[in-house]
């Protein structure tokens, strides 16, 4: 076990989410698998991860946060991830072609990740629900909110951008940092990496908890490492396009979060969000970055909760 695993070890036990469990969802009808949290009869919270992260990447204090101010949590694996459908058949990722213009390598869209989302409400039963994405999740829930608005009550666009090229960019030496080096590929190294991304794209101000990141990526690790899963779902983000005339179209109460030190998808994502959505509220965070630290944890589920009981 190497100093990364070890500190993994150290990290608190999660809390207790009903049982994981499957539904073939939608018209693809692949397997998406969700956990649930809070009593059954209240208000439905549907969070929904990014690029690279799974289910377990919304922090359990956060989650257990919204509960506690009489939310019911729904959270689950985008495809290509964690414990749903993974596209293992499908053509090589292809970014500089996708950038080029070329699609052939896309194997789905940010529609079609959208349509898991509001086919996992339906096969539970819930006839709409209140959307929190984060990152690529703020732009599968405002496609769910474009596509499917029937499902929505609200939404919640954190660290996320409209698909504009122009604005919610990187920062080109964070895609040097976290991208320019050799493929993690073991446990330990995995764990490493993470914990290294953190660093470079977490929040100034409320600095996270290494040991919980560490714990948190040999738990994903174990669930699923899939590098190329990742890249599909990168090339569905960047296929799907810009969808800023998309959302001005949207009559759905909406609420956008940004950090001012996101250095992964820079402020004027979430500016250009807001700027798009009719009547959407804009909370800007100083010292605020691209992930949910322990610090800013019951903040935001107090402002995702008063605004979706608000609406």
């Amino acid at each position: 076990m190497n100093s990364q695993e070890k500190r993994a070890a150290k990290a608190p036990q999660n809390i207790s989410f009903a049982d994981e469990k499957a539904y073939k969802v939608g018209t693809a009808g692949i397997n998406i698998a969700y956990q649930r949290l809070g009593k059954s009869d209240a208000p439905v919270v549907l969070l929904i991860m990014g690029i690279a992260a799974q289910s377990i990447h919304w922090p359990d204090e956060f989650c257990q946060a919204l509960v506690n101010r009489g939310l019911q949590v729904i959270r689950f694996d985008n495809r290509d991830s964690g414990l749903s459908t993974h596209f293992a058949d499908a053509p090589s990722p292809n970014l500089p072609a996708v950038l080029a213009g070329d699609l052939s390598s896309v194997s789905y869209t940010l529609s079609d990740m959208a349509a898991d989302a509001a086919g996992l409400l339906d096969a539970l039963g819930i006839g709409k629900a209140h959307l929190v994405g984060a990152s690529m999740g703020g732009a599968i829930a405002q496609s769910v909110a474009i596509k499917h608005p029937h499902t929505v009550l609200s939404l919640t666009s954190m660290m996320s951008t409209t698909g504009n090229m122009a604005v919610g960019q990187a920062s080109p030496e964070v895609l040097r940092e976290l991208f320019g080096g050799p493929t993690a590929v073991t446990r330990g190294e995995v764990i490493e990496q993470r914990v290294r991304a953190s660093r470079l794209v977490g929040s100034p101000a409320y600095p996270a908890n290494e040991d919980e990141v560490a714990a948190k990526a040999g738990r994903a690790y174990d669930r699923s490492n899939d590098p190329i899963g990742i890249a599909r779902q990168a090339i569905a983000s960047v296929a799907s396009g810009d969808r800023t005339e998309r959302l001005r179209t949207l009559k759905v109460p909406t609420l956008v979060i940004h950090g001012l030190a996101d250095r992964m998808c820079d402020v004027s994502g979430g500016r250009a969000t807001a700027e798009a959505i009719p009547g959407a509220e804009l909370v800007l965070i100083e010292g605020m970055g691209h992930d949910l630290p322990p610090g800013l944890r019951s903040q935001l589920a107090e402002r995702i909760a008063e605004f979706a009981m608000r609406v």
